[in-house]
């Protein structure tokens, strides 16, 4: 088992910066790929972000390159998605979730889930 909480969400204007943190416990985290999932409200949850087990590569959906940067401290068990360049079309619910072996896009791949942290971005 994997358990991760997230943390830093909250309001910003536009082109405001936000700093996310994922904190994780159980399994080694060393072990598991974590990404970055959305949901924005009445849309599908959508793929922001990964980084692979030991941090060397990350994977971007196109709306976020450029602006967001995910990284992970695997000594201290955390996962960051820097979120730069803020726009209201970035408002949602930001989920931090985990899974064994290779990275994928697809939420319903990913077996641990955090609980969410809201970001809105708004004038």
């Amino acid at each position: 088992q994997v358990q991760l909480v997230e943390s830093g969400g909250g309001m910003v204007h536009p082109g405001g910066s936000l700093r996310l943190s994922c904190a994780a416990s159980g399994r080694t985290f060393s072990t598991v790929v974590v990404g970055w999932f959305r949901q924005a409200p009445g849309k599908e949850r959508e793929f922001v972000a990964v980084i692979t087990r030991a941090g060397g590569n990350s994977f971007y959906t196109d709306s976020v390159k450029g602006r967001f940067t995910i990284s992970r401290d695997n000594a201290n068990n955390m996962v960051y998605l820097q979120m730069n360049s803020l726009t209201p079309e970035d408002t949602a619910v930001y989920y931090c979730a985990a899974r064994q072996w290779t990275f994928t896009t697809f939420a319903s791949d990913y077996a641990y889930w955090g609980q969410g942290t809201q970001v809105t971005v708004s004038s």
